[in-house]
């Protein structure tokens, strides 16, 4: 009879040791080494049923059918799932605790339920008591809603094969366990484990699986980084806990476009869909102010317009600061060197704070400009024109690169009634913009400042632009 071996699993990474070790070798964090018993293998001999086993076939011979989507009344939801929850996924999605997910998991599975297919949720860290009382919070009556407590994988599944249900939700895959496994329910080897059995269900049947997983601190789904590459999509429900604005953002999408991002309100009975984000970003912005520029970036297929606030002041330490927030924090001073060298502002002694309003964050190349002017703009106490948008990639020399998908932003840029948009040069070829907006090319850094800055005679002394 097989010994049984013991091997030490990093909780962080899936790292896996003969020995304990203080810090893992893989991925550099301490203390994350738990003590596992591996069960062994029965061997399954030779390979004599050779007709069982799936053969190769040609690509031109593969029959595809168009998958039908199951949608919800949630146009947002809907959206960045690609259009629709697909038959058969296995959709992962994390956030922060207390942020929403359930109540959002909860809401879906009741608008299912109401087209008469039946939906279990599973919940694995409250009771059928406060599942129901949250449900009556946001006023969820149907009947072909279907709630489990439980956390043993077995039971789970035996319920979901006699039930047989059309969408089935898992909360948390945290507190899921399976018996041959000897670790405890949340580490590395029962995450999983317990996701393998639920992928092969959902594969199997059909049946589209939403599992909900718990972040660690840093915001990254708590468990091994193979757990994200197991399901087809992955979602992030991002928010302030201030703020009642919530961000559902996919950042992997089997089914459609990764990147894409859905905004909703938490109100009272639950969460309602924000159709337009562009005007909530833009509802409280100051006019006249410096410091302040507008810009339309791509979130997925979507333009969004979002305000960018600079404030430049004088340091008081040796070292000037340079925060950022909703942006990379390293493109701030990258970006201030370039106003510094190539248009001769003199910020090496100003304190620098960046800040996407409305808690969005962004990470495309096309906001540079919108940085850049906004920072020039608090500095020379210049205001920019509240009409005009900036849209480009500014290089370490000073110029203004093209974007892509400029027809879109120009055209959400229209629609809310701008009448400026100042990008690339290089932009400006091959498409036609709306008669309402004037698309304005660039060359430099230089050029837009001298565009897009209002003249203000107080600060007019000791600048060339």
């Amino acid at each position: 009879m097989a010994k049984r071996k013991t091997l030490y699993t990093c909780q962080e990474c899936g790292y896996q040791s003969l020995k304990w070790m203080g810090k893992c070798t893989n991925c550099n964090n301490w203390n994350t080494f738990v003590e596992e018993i591996k069960q062994p293998k029965k061997s399954t001999g030779t390979l004599t049923h050779t007709n069982k086993m799936s053969k190769p076939t040609k690509m031109n011979e593969i029959k595809y059918e168009k998958e039908q989507r199951v949608e919800t009344k949630m146009k947002e939801f809907n959206r960045v799932l690609g259009g629709g929850i697909v038959p058969g996924s296995l959709v992962l999605i994390g956030g922060d605790p207390g942020i929403g997910k359930s109540t959002l998991l909860l809401q879906t599975s009741a608008q299912i339920a109401e087209k008469n297919l039946p939906v279990l949720y599973v919940s694995g860290e409250e009771s059928m008591q406060q599942t129901k009382l949250r449900a009556n919070r946001l006023a969820v009556d149907v009947d072909e809603l279907f709630v489990l407590a439980e956390t043993n994988l077995y039971n789970i599944l035996h319920q979901i094969d006699e039930l047989n249900p059309s969408f089935v939700v898992v909360d948390s895959i945290q507190t899921i366990f399976k018996e041959e496994v000897t670790s405890a329910p949340g580490s590395v080897s029962q995450v999983r484990e317990c996701t393998m059995e639920l992928m092969k269900l959902a594969k199997t049947k059909g049946i589209p699986i939403f599992i909900v997983g718990h972040v660690t601190k840093e915001g990254a789904i708590a468990g091994p980084r193979m757990l994200e590459h197991m399901v087809d999509v992955v979602l992030y429900f991002e928010g302030e806990r201030h703020h009642t604005y919530r961000i559902l953002r996919s950042v992997k999408n089997r089914f459609g476009s990764t990147n894409e991002m859905g905004i909703f309100e938490m109100k009272e009975l639950g969460l309602q869909e924000v159709l337009n984000p562009s005007e909530i970003f833009l509802e409280e912005r100051s006019r006249g102010a410096s410091g302040s520029t507008v810009v339309a970036s791509m979130e997925g297929t979507r333009p969004v317009l979002v305000e960018i606030q600079a404030l430049i002041s004088p340091s008081s330490f040796g070292n000037p600061r340079r925060m950022a927030t909703g942006v990379d924090s390293n493109r701030v001073p990258l970006l201030m060197a370039v106003l510094e060298k190539r248009v001769g502002l003199m910020l090496q002694n100003q304190d620098a704070y960046i800040k996407v309003a409305g808690g969005v964050k962004l990470d495309e190349p096309a906001i540079d400009l919108a940085i850049a002017i906004s920072i020039a703009s608090s500095f020379r106490d210049q205001p920019t024109n509240p009409e005009d948008i900036f849209i480009g990639e500014v290089g370490l020399t000073g110029e203004i690169r093209r974007v892509s998908r400029i027809e879109q932003r120009v055209q959400e840029a229209a629609k809310l009634g701008f009448k400026r948009v100042i990008c690339s040069e290089n932009n400006l070829d091959g498409w036609t913009y709306p008669a309402s907006i004037e698309v304005l090319g660039v060359k430099t850094v230089h050029d837009a400042l001298r565009i897009g800055l209002l003249k203000n005679d107080r600060q007019e002394k000791n600048y060339t632009f």
